[in-house]
């Protein structure tokens, strides 16, 4: 395809995600080179055509071709996919800026929070990379089916139409991108639905029935929706592919891994026991206490979050923290 748009893809990061990504844009005819931290990982995707560390199972195309050198993918990429951790976007992007050209497209693909500056990860790219034209990917995601082309449907957040409707072509039949000009939403829905998830988890972990994890589902929605409003969000947005869509899949999928982080801890484990040996990352867990922090800055109710975190960080007893929000006044729902 020599005459599509954007024609030389960057993914930086090779987890799953950052792989199954690869995957998409070498399906849309794209030429795609893929940026690993770990030398075994570009060994094995150049020569086994596989990621056995992060995305086990899956065949890569011959196409995708893997390096160790971030910063010389990102110079000679008409398009960059930021798929680095959340709370690493900061240090990888600063590595990568004064390889970013002027307006060069930076797909923002990670969900989180920052912890220690509350920042949306926008937010952080326009501090670390001024120069690069933003947009934000999100929605209901599972890396290992977006890898094996089963069909998915997201959200690409930008301010800018016309760039945005041309980012958009690196999507295919199975991989189906709805436009958004609303890039908070789309941040804050992916974002919160980790803590959400992990919550879903203990209750599912401690027991306590599919009742329970339907209320926390819908009253985790409502601190998205009252996060999302104090950010300047978007309504619409949160209850769409980037936030509702996202939420449902996260605390209902057993392959999400903020739900079984969340599992685990409910069955007993502590979070280092959890954690354990796990390459993968749960972003919900750090992302919990940067939300929990902001929602206090900004005056925003958000109890669910305000628990995991408390369980996650504070030493807080699962049942006793459970207890006391289901002790809490009744109150009109909306």
């Amino acid at each position: 395809m020599p005459d599509a748009p954007y024609q030389r893809i960057a993914v930086i990061g090779a987890g799953a995600w950052g792989t199954a990504l690869a995957l998409v844009a070498r399906r849309a005819g794209r030429d795609v080179v893929i940026a690993a931290r770990e030398a075994e990982v570009v060994e094995a995707i150049n020569t086994t055509r596989r990621n056995g560390l992060f995305l086990p199972g899956v065949v890569l195309d011959d196409g995708i071709r893997a390096t160790a050198d971030a910063a010389a993918a990102a110079a000679q990429a008409d398009v960059v996919l930021l798929a680095a951790p959340a709370q690493h976007l900061r240090a990888v992007s600063a590595t990568l800026a004064p390889h970013i050209a002027e307006k060069r497209p930076v797909i923002i693909c990670a969900k989180g929070i920052e912890r220690g500056t509350g920042m949306l990860m926008s937010e952080v790219a326009s501090e670390t990379l001024p120069r690069a034209a933003l947009a934000i990917l999100s929605g209901p995601t599972f890396a290992a089916e977006v890898a094996r082309g089963l069909p998915t449907a997201v959200t690409l957040a930008t301010r800018e139409s016309t760039g945005g409707r041309l980012l958009a072509s690196i999507g295919s039949t199975t991989f189906r991108p709805y436009l958004s000009n609303d890039p908070i939403g789309a941040q804050v829905g992916g974002a919160v639905k980790n803590v959400i998830a992990i919550a879903c988890g203990i209750v599912t972990g401690r027991g306590m029935g599919d009742n329970a994890r339907a209320a926390l589902m819908t009253r985790g929605l409502a601190e998205i929706m009252r996060l999302g409003t104090a950010l300047g969000a978007r309504p619409e947005t949160l209850m769409g592919l980037s936030g509702l869509g996202d939420l449902s899949l996260t605390c209902n999928g057993l392959q999400s891994r903020n739900m079984s982080v969340g599992i685990a801890l409910g069955q007993g484990q502590t979070l280092a026991q959890t954690l354990s040996g796990k390459r993968s990352i749960a972003e919900g867990v750090e992302s919990a206490a940067a939300i929990a922090e902001l929602a206090r800055r900004r005056g925003v109710d958000m109890p669910i979050v305000a628990a995991v975190d408390a369980i996650l960080h504070h030493g807080a007893a699962i049942d006793d923290t459970i207890a006391g929000l289901l002790a809490r006044p009744f109150k009109p729902e909306h």
